[in-house]
């Protein structure tokens, strides 16, 4: 058995185990990470009953201190194609804690043979100790439209200020020239989140001396909505109004989390409308979930056609 099928492709919040043959009565996934942990599914055979597990790995602390958990939200599917091409939908799991293997099973009566992908979308991920003395938080600073924390915490602040510097152009020191519009930015936020800026800003490139960066590809609205991801502060419609032009823009500056976050909205209305151009986009930057997600629809439509 080859180490690709314990290996489990992940996004910022989505992770997919594909089995092409499970013969054997267990198998554990190798870890992928998460939000703050390594997670690990598990298929077990029990008799006539199969098994799936999601667990985190819980680092052991030094000292007293107990190691926080995760109190997690998501979404688990299995798709089979035994016997032909079909969907099994776990109801939702919220807000459920996880500290250990026996935390969540899900048993099923239909057969896990032969070939079948699993599919978790984490839709939050919260902090909490096991003693139940620190209060639950979400790990992930929410904008509109995203999960949001119980609380605003020390993250959520400093959100909010980063986005003032750039909606205020506070102390600012370089332009943004878009095809139709400028803007002003911030050297050091923009090289902390881009390796493209940072090489940029680094090196002896015309950039080091320029007070301005021409990015002629974009319109202003589109530069503005992916320099508010940056900063932290994008509105959830803007996210989707300019989805195409940010996967090319977190494309071209290597802005992993913002392309990770881009094919996770485009699997999500996938239609025969745009499937094929969907399909065109996985391609061309690489998006392996989203081109499965284009080739399952695809596959339905034509069965079903």
């Amino acid at each position: 058995m080859t180490d690709s099928a314990y290996r489990v492709v992940t996004t910022s919040r989505l992770a997919q185990w594909r089995i092409d043959d499970f013969s054997s009565s267990y198998r554990k996934s190798d870890p992928f990470k998460i939000g703050n942990w390594n997670w690990h599914l598990v298929v077990e055979k029990n008799r006539k009953i199969w098994l799936i597990k999601l667990f985190p790995e819980i680092p052991k602390l030094a000292g007293d201190s107990p190691p926080p958990h995760p109190v997690a939200s998501f979404d688990i599917r299995i798709i089979s194609f035994l016997g032909g091409r079909k969907t099994l939908v776990h109801p939702e799991v919220r807000d459920k804690p996880l500290h250990s293997g026996e935390d969540f099973i899900w048993a099923l009566e239909v057969p896990l043979t032969g070939k079948f992908i699993i599919d978790v979308e984490f839709l939050d991920l919260k902090t909490a100790s096991p003693d139940g003395g620190e209060e639950v938080f979400s790990i992930w600073v929410a904008s509109e439209g995203f999960p949001h924390p119980q609380k605003q915490n020390t993250r959520a602040v400093s959100s909010v200020s980063l986005g003032r510097m750039l909606s205020e152009s506070i102390h600012t020191d370089i332009i943004i020239r878009a095809s139709d519009g400028s803007i002003g930015a911030h050297r050091a936020v923009l090289a902390a989140r881009s390796p493209v800026f940072r090489s940029m800003f680094s090196h002896d490139l015309k950039e080091k001396e320029m007070s301005a960066i021409n990015i002629s590809d974009m319109s202003i609205q589109a530069c503005q909505a992916f320099l508010s991801y940056i900063y932290a502060n994008i509105q959830y419609q803007d996210f989707l109004t300019h989805r195409l032009h940010l996967l090319r823009a977190a494309d071209k500056y290597d802005v992993s989390d913002l392309k990770d976050a881009c094919q996770e909205s485009l699997l999500q209305d996938i239609h025969a409308n745009n499937v094929l151009d969907r399909l065109q986009s996985a391609s061309l930057y690489r998006l392996p979930m989203l081109k499965l997600g284009c080739l399952e629809y695809l596959v339905k439509f034509v069965n079903t056609g």
